[in-house]
């Protein structure tokens, strides 16, 4: 990721009074970005990480001191905020060192919250789509003239990475002209982490079941989201809500807020009503009635089109013109592991096309899967499906079964141990997922490596076939050994 060159020193609120903070886990994605807007506002920026990456290499390049190891020896002298991901465990060795030395310790959320504090801060919520949208806002912006900033948790490489710190103030133009800086970020629910921002513009994209292990019902998910939007100010002082018409509980979200609140959606009765065509990847928005827009979006799926809706409806209500928001949209070229072709590999009589994908809930899978059938139109499509989290497998194992129908193989490696107990880890595995798979009359099979799979890729694929690889783990290697392996 690179950082881009129009970046502010002007810290605000509580950061303020911040000089040297300290990142554990500093080698995942928001985390990294954070850290590298703290120090591109002036703040002295350091952190840990278990193991050395690309991402930690790139954060040492900038000068932001990076140990490999966490023992709680080696936290900075002069520190006085240390920052946790949400996977440190509260005993973690570096926790207590601060704990012990009186540092303050604040969680990702916290501290996105403190660099919101007096800006247009516009929060992307929802259980799926958040980076997708937020780079593709990004883009618009940019392309329009503003300088956002912004921290996305994906590498978008047409957006300068996944964060910059952006301009103080808005320009003199549009309904914010003049107003502080924007500021883009997505809004994780999990552990309720949204709660922590103080947003002046939201998107709500969709709400379904996730994190049950932390909420145990859908009705507490929209509570959450519920109240995410209430921390939105009122329309008076700027604040404004855009939430999917159909998609998101809006009538269990909207009735107790101050803010202006739109919905858009494919529904005719939407505020902003979308229009897509899938044969050409046509996608528009209608007004009351009426054309405002239209675009040919670059990334396949309803999904996508709404997404693309999303991020061009929430540029114009920022102050872009329309026709300048849409043409930048059609120009938006994708983003890290969001339904990413990676390229194609020479077989027997043609070639195998090779998509990666971020994809770990049931509905993104499905309609992730629908699409580039849609789009690719394979002879087979192949899916390596990594699950993240025992906990979300357990919860949501029909569902995940029922999202690989466009799928004719589906290929299971042991489910990416995160964040849960042992003993949860010890409630489900793989083999149940892929029998449940099987019960349903989808072929599929557990493998147990990585390295195994990629053989059986090489061996089994042949000319026309679509291989999907799936997953918020480590499952993307697979992708690049097998387009590694091919012949020069």
């Amino acid at each position: 990721m690179t950082e881009a060159s129009s970046l502010s020193p002007r810290r605000t609120g509580r950061l303020a009074e911040v000089s040297r903070a300290d990142f554990i886990g500093i080698g995942g994605c928001g985390m990294s970005g954070l850290a590298r807007m703290l120090h591109s506002l002036g703040i002295r920026t350091s952190g840990s990480d278990a193991v050395a990456s690309p991402v930690t290499d790139g954060l040492m390049a900038m000068g932001l001191p990076v140990r490999i190891g966490q023992d709680g020896s080696g936290l900075p002298e002069d520190l006085d905020l240390l920052v946790t991901s949400a996977a440190i465990a509260p005993d973690h060795p570096d926790v207590l060192a601060a704990e012990q030395r009186g540092v303050e310790i604040r969680t990702y959320a916290e501290v996105l919250g403190m660099v919101q504090e007096g800006r247009t801060a516009v929060c992307i919520a929802g259980t799926h789509g958040k980076s997708t949208t937020a780079a593709m806002l990004c883009h618009i912006l940019i392309r329009c003239g503003f300088d956002p900033g912004f921290i996305i948790g994906a590498n978008c490489d047409q957006i300068g990475g996944g964060s910059r710190t952006g301009s103080d103030r808005i320009p003199d133009s549009g309904p914010l002209g003049g107003d502080p800086g924007i500021l883009v970020s997505e809004a994780c629910e999990f552990n309720r982490s949204f709660h922590r921002h103080n947003p002046t513009v939201g998107l709500i994209n969709n709400i379904e079941e996730d994190h049950l292990d932390i909420y145990g019902s859908l009705d507490s998910i929209i509570e959450a989201f519920r109240d995410f939007a209430m921390k939105i100010p009122p329309a008076e002082d700027g604040g404004s809500l855009l939430i999917a018409h159909d998609e998101a509980h809006r009538q269990h979200i909207t009735p107790p807020l101050d803010c202006h609140v739109a919905t858009f959606g494919f529904h005719p009765e939407a505020d902003y009503q979308v229009v897509w065509d899938p044969a050409v990847r046509r996608t528009g928005i209608l007004r009351d009635g009426h054309w405002t827009i239209q675009w040919t979006n670059p990334m396949p799926g309803a999904h996508n089109a709404l997404n693309a809706a999303a991020a061009v409806i929430l540029a114009h209500q920022l102050g872009a013109e329309w026709d300048d928001a849409a043409e930048a949209m059609a120009a938006f070229e994708g983003l890290d592991r969001r339904t990413q072709r990676l390229g194609t590999r020479s077989v027997e009589d043609g070639v195998v096309v090779v998509y990666d994908d971020y994809g770990h809930h049931p509905t993104e899978i499905e309609r992730t899967l629908k699409a580039l059938q849609t789009h690719e139109q394979p002879g087979r499509l192949i899916c390596v499906f990594q699950p993240h989290q025992h906990s979300r497998t357990r919860f949501l194992l029909e569902q995940f079964a029922e999202s690989f129908d466009q799928a004719d193989e589906v290929i299971v490696p042991p489910i990416y141990f995160v964040r849960d107990s042992e003993a949860e880890k010890q409630r489900v595995s793989a083999v149940d997922l892929v029998r449940r798979l099987q019960d349903r009359g989808t072929a599929a099979r557990h493998v147990d490596s990585f390295e195994h799979i990629v053989e059986i890729l090489e061996r089994d694929l042949v000319a026309d076939d679509l291989l999907v690889i799936m997953g918020a783990g480590p499952v993307w290697t697979v992708a690049r050994d097998y387009l590694d392996r091919s012949e020069p």
